[in-house]
C-alpha cells in the first residue's frame, strides 16, 4: 500500500486535532505531577502511532520517514515527550523489520503495530553511552538457550512497555569489539504485565522528560531462547543498532525542531500580549531581533530534517544527514527555549507559563540518541570520506 499525497494531507490533519484535543490540553499537568499518559497511550494506539513506519505486510501504516517525522514535529511543538513513547518502540520495531527472521517479524511487528508489544531500544549502560562498544552486559550461550547478565540505563518505555531490542556481548573477547555485540528482541513482561523472572526495573527520576518511563534495566541470570536473537546470527548487533539510530537521529531532530516552533510560537503570542513602557513588547526591536532569528533558524531546522528522512525513505545511508539534522535542530530548540524565556522574563520561570517545559525539555534533544559533540564528529568523518570518494 502507499500513501497518497492527499492521504498524507488527511493524516498529518488528524494529528493537528489528536494534538489540539488530546495533547495540549494535558501537557503541562502530565509534566509536572510526572505522571505516565496512560489514556493519551491508549488515543496513539488507535490512531496506529505505534505502527507509523511498520511495513503494511505486518499490519503498520507504512508511512515515509518524512511523514513521520512532521507527526513528530506537530507533536513535540505542544508537547515532546509523547514522542518518545513511539520512537524508542518504533527504532525496534526497524530493527526487527530490517534484519530479523520472518518468524520473528510475524511473532512481534502486528503486536506492536497494534500497540498490544511496546517496545524500546537498550543500549545505554551505566559506563557505557556514546561508545557502545564498551558495553558488559553479556549474553551467555546456553543450549537452546541464552543466559543475560548486566544492566542498562536511560531506557525509554522500560516500565510501562513489555519488550526491548537489547544489545549485548555475546563473545567479549571479539577483536574488533563491534563484531562481539549481538541484539536479542525479548519480553519483559509475561501476558499479564507481570515482570519475568531476572528482570528488574527501576524508574529514574528526571529534571526534563517528565511523565514518560526512564529506567535503569537489571538483568541477572535472564534466560531467552535463541530464538529471539535477531536474524539468528551472533556479531551483527552493532550493525543493527547504528542502524536504528538513523530513524532515532531523525526523531530527535524533529522534536528538536518542534520545540523550536513551540517555544517560538508561545514567545511569539506572549510578545504582543505583554506591555512595557506603553506598547507590546513585540514593538521593541530588541524583541524583534529575537523573533526573527528564532523563525529563521526553526524553518531551517526544519529543513534539514526533511532533507534526512527523504534520504532515509530511499534506502540510502544517511548518517551525514541524519547527524546535522539531530545537531542542528536540537541546538535550535535550545536556543529558542532559552530565548523564548528571556522575552517571557520573569514568568518564564513560573509554571504557570508552559515556556518553561520547553526550556527543561529542549536540552536532552542535545544529548539522546548520541551527543551533539559526536554528531559533529560523525559530520566530520563522512565529508572526508565522501570527499576522498
Amino acid at each position: 500500500m502507499s500513501w497518497t499525497a492527499e492521504d498524507e494531507v488527511a493524516i498529518l490533519d488528524t494529528i493537528d486535532r489528536f494534538v489540539a484535543n488530546e495533547v495540549a490540553p494535558i501537557a503541562r499537568e502530565k509534566d509536572l505531577a510526572d505522571e505516565y499518559p496512560h489514556e493519551l497511550v491508549e488515543t496513539m494506539k488507535e490512531l496506529g502511532l505505534f505502527g507509523a513506519t511498520i511495513g503494511t505486510d505486518y499490519d503498520g501504516l507504512g508511512l515515509s520517514a518524512s511523514v513521520y517525522a512532521r507527526i513528530v514535529q506537530k507533536i513535540s511543538a505542544a508537547w515532546m515527550a509523547p514522542g518518545g513513547i513511539f520512537n524508542s518502540h518504533l527504532i525496534m520495531a526497524a530493527a526487527i523489520e530490517r534484519f530479523g527472521t520472518e518468524e520473528q517479524k510475524q511473532r512481534f511487528l502486528p503486536s506492536m503495530a497494534m500497540g498490544e508489544l511496546r517496545g524500546g531500544i537498550a543500549l545505554t549502560e551505566p559506563n557505557a553511552g556514546t561508545d557502545l562498544q564498551s558495553i558488559g552486559c553479556v549474553a551467555r550461550r546456553d543450549g537452546d538457550d541464552y543466559v543475560i547478565n548486566g544492566s542498562k540505563m536511560w531506557i525509554t518505555n522500560a516500565l510501562n512497555g513489555n519488550c526491548l531490542a537489547l544489545l549485548v556481548k555475546t563473545d567479549p573477547h571479539a577483536e574488533p569489539r563491534h563484531r562481539g555485540m549481538s541484539m536479542f528482541a525479548i519480553r519483559t513482561k509475561d501476558d499479564e504485565g507481570n515482570l519475568l523472572p531476572g528482570v528488574e526495573i527501576n524508574k529514574i527520576k528526571k529534571t526534563c522528560y517528565r511523565a514518560i518511563d526512564t529506567c535503569e534495566v537489571v538483568f541477572t541470570d535472564f534466560r531467552v531462547s535463541a530464538n529471539d536473537l535477531i536474524g539468528g546470527e551472533e556479531g551483527r548487533g552493532f550493525q543493527m543498532a547504528v542502524g536504528g539510530l538513523e530513524l532515532g537521529r531523525i526523531n530527535v531532530a524533529a522534536r528538536g525542531a518542534g520545540i523550536a516552533q513551540g517555544a517560538l510560537k508561545l514567545a511569539l503570542r506572549y510578545a504582543q500580549e505583554r506591555e512595557t513602557f506603553g506598547k507590546p513588547i513585540i514593538k521593541h526591536q530588541a524583541i524583534q531581533l529575537k523573533l526573527g532569528e528564532m523563525a529563521a533558524k526553526v524553518e531551517a531546522a526544519k529543513l534539514l530534517v526533511d532533507q534526512a528522512a527523504r534520504m532515509y525513505d530511499t534506502g540510502q545511508r544517511c548518517d551525514l544527514e541524519a547527524g546535522m539534522a539531530k545537531y542542528f535542530a536540537s541546538e535550535t530548540g535550545v536556543f529558542c527555549a532559552q530565548e523564548a524565556m528571556r522575552i517571557f522574563g520573569g514568568y518564564g520561570f513560573s509554571t504557570e507559563y508552559e515556556i518553561e517545559r520547553y526550556y527543561r525539555d529542549a536540552m536532552l534533544m542535545c544529548v539522546g540518541e548520541g551527543t551533539n559533540e559526536l554528531q559533529r564528529i560523525i559530520i566530520a568523518k563522512q565529508l572526508a570520506e565522501r570527499d576522498a570518494g
